[in-house]
């Protein structure tokens, strides 16, 4: 009976979450040669293939995707066992915001990274427009929140850059209705400010007809062909279509993501999450909820190449601005 080796489960969940033995190996400090041996002996191990070859780069098998789950639960036991008998082991709280534009996105790897290195410091998130999470933090009540970055008002770090895009739903034309039915954030929404600007320079009738700080809600009134709205791309959904200028619609300004301090005193716990969270937003890059649903064109600050460019796996999942699922 074979036993299932820690660091080949650690770099099993480094390929699956990057899609690439590069990058991978980047993340475990090995060579790329190294990575490809441990996933072959993996897969010896357990005599299933985790990962199938599809053109210059690779997806996770259905064996793998059913794997995930097991390795995490393993590495994330060991490191509880391991900070258990470590002295120097964060412990303590920390009170984190994010807008929900970004929750479903960011969350899954921010808080699965961070938990894993640190199983005894519990976070508690609130998610809200980026104007309440400002309130909130300086009343006090949270210790950092990932918002929208805007310069003139908030005194966040930038720490990614992202296209603003105009998205509409697939099977509906909502976007050649007259008067243009729109579905965006609140008043204080920076986006919303951005959107409503451009369609009045270009001279196009609107009328607001949904109105949330839920990206939820706006997403679902988009794919239910009831409304145009603009979205980071980060927050692109299966059933929505990108709209561009051949549309006759203008080009956005970026979207930028900030990371705001709070007022509270600075602690291990909370510097710890803050570095993890501007390295998880600096280096991700794909998305956490389905293959198929890939993005068209994310930057990080550092603007490196596009996406596409550098991912190991062929253009599949978009075609024409849509967002599909090829599942």
């Amino acid at each position: 009976m074979y036993s299932l080796d820690i660091d080949q489960l650690r770099t099993f969940l480094a390929v699956v979450e990057s899609l690439s033995f590069t990058r991978a190996a980047d993340r475990v400090a090995r060579t790329q040669s190294a990575v490809s041996m441990q996933m072959k002996r993996l897969e010896e191990t357990l005599g299933k293939k985790l990962f199938i070859r599809q053109g210059r780069g690779i997806i996770v098998s259905p064996d793998g995707h059913r794997f995930v789950g097991y390795a995490r639960d393993i590495v994330e036991r060991s490191n509880e066992a391991l900070a258990a008998f470590d002295d120097k082991a964060l412990r303590g709280s920390v009170f984190l915001g994010t807008a929900d534009d970004y929750a479903e996105r960011f969350l899954p790897t921010i808080l699965a990274g961070f938990s894993a290195s640190n199983p005894f410091v519990e976070v508690s998130v609130v998610c809200e427009n980026t104007f309440g999470l400002s309130q909130r933090i300086e009343s006090g009540e949270l210790d950092m929140a990932i918002v929208t970055h805007n310069e003139t008002r908030l005194h966040s770090q930038l720490i990614r850059r992202e296209p603003l895009l105009w998205v509409t739903s697939e099977k509906h034309t909502a976007h050649q209705t007259s008067p243009l039915p729109l579905a965006l954030g609140s008043p204080h929404c920076i986006w919303r400010k951005a959107a409503v600007e451009e369609l009045a320079n270009r001279g196009v009738e609107y009328r607001m007809l949904y109105t949330s700080f839920s990206a939820t809600v706006v997403g679902a009134a988009v794919t239910a062909g009831l409304a145009v709205s603009v979205q980071p791309e980060s927050a692109l959904r299966r059933g929505m279509r990108i709209l561009t200028e051949k549309d006759g619609f203008p080009k956005l300004p970026e979207c930028e993501i900030g990371l705001l301090q709070g007022t509270r005193e600075e602690t291990d716990v909370t510097r710890a999450l803050a570095d993890h969270i501007r390295h998880s937003l600096e280096v991700m890059q794909t998305p956490d909820f389905g293959l198929s649903h890939l993005p068209v064109n994310v930057d990080t600050i550092g603007r490196p190449p596009r996406i596409r460019d550098q991912m190991e796996i062929p253009d599949q999942g978009i075609e024409q601005g849509v967002i599909a699922d090829s599942a």
